[in-house]
């Protein structure tokens, strides 16, 4: 089960304290969160696109998650930010923009 970030505080406190990475298609926020488990937090605007273009880039983000999330670290908020240019691209190139801030940010095990 993915646990989630759902509360304004949560998100604000990850933008305002968290470390950031980014690259074309994603922007990852990353802030320890004094619990046993990392949660995942998704925004995608509505300029990206109508409720089922967001909700298609949200259950490919959760499914990319899903694969990797027993190689981090516990203990962590990472909050993605969706790019507007996102829709246009594959799955693949999903995967491959998000392993990369994975890496960058140094959240594996």
């Amino acid at each position: 089960m993915i646990k989630t970030v759902k509360s304004y505080f949560d998100f604000k406190k990850a933008y305002e304290k968290g470390k950031s990475f980014g690259n074309r298609n994603l922007i990852l926020y990353i802030r320890k969160n004094d619990l046993e488990y990392t949660r995942i937090g998704i925004t995608v605007s509505k300029k990206t696109g109508n409720a089922v273009v967001r909700n298609k880039i949200r259950r490919r983000i959760k499914e990319i998650y899903r694969e990797v999330a027993p190689n981090l670290k516990e203990g962590y908020d990472l909050i993605f930010i969706i790019r507007r240019n996102v829709p246009d691209i594959s799955f693949q190139e999903l995967r491959s923009a998000f392993y990369h801030l994975i890496k960058l940010s140094k959240m594996e095990k």
